[in-house]
């Protein structure tokens, strides 16, 4: 799998954050979890129950030493969204999500919760929205 990189982007590789000083590509040649700069979301963007998921999953891989932990918690936030999720698209993802967290699949979790972004629930949780609504 190649992957290519601009000049300062950021790498996250099996916990390691890596940053290249040019454009740059690098081909890795065996299984590896990653995640690219711009698929990383910070804190203050986790504002609804989707995006604390993703942004719980998003820790299992850039912190493996403490994905175990960080599961538990995931399980029990998974739990409670799905309760409380009146979207039947936002659950099935969910539900797809919870599978790929217990293969160890994160990355592929990270795809189906970014789904779930942009649906009327999440547009209805999300603060930004509704100031610029406003």
């Amino acid at each position: 799998m190649f992957i290519h990189l601009k000049r300062g982007e950021k790498l996250y590789v099996n916990g390691a954050v890596l940053r290249v000083d040019r454009r740059t590509s690098l081909e890795f040649l065996n299984d590896v979890t990653f995640l690219l700069e711009n698929h990383v979301m910070h804190a203050e963007e986790a504002v609804t129950p989707e995006r604390q998921l993703y942004f719980v999953v998003q820790s299992m891989i850039m912190d493996p030493a403490n994905a175990g932990m960080t599961a538990e918690l995931y399980k029990h936030m998974s739990f409670r969204t799905r309760q409380n999720a009146s979207d039947e698209y936002v659950k099935k993802q969910i539900d797809l999500a919870d599978r790929k967290v217990s293969e160890g699949r994160y990355f592929d979790a990270l795809k189906l919760l970014r789904c779930c972004f942009g649906t009327r629930q999440d547009a209805a949780q999300s603060p930004a929205q509704s100031d610029e609504a406003a």
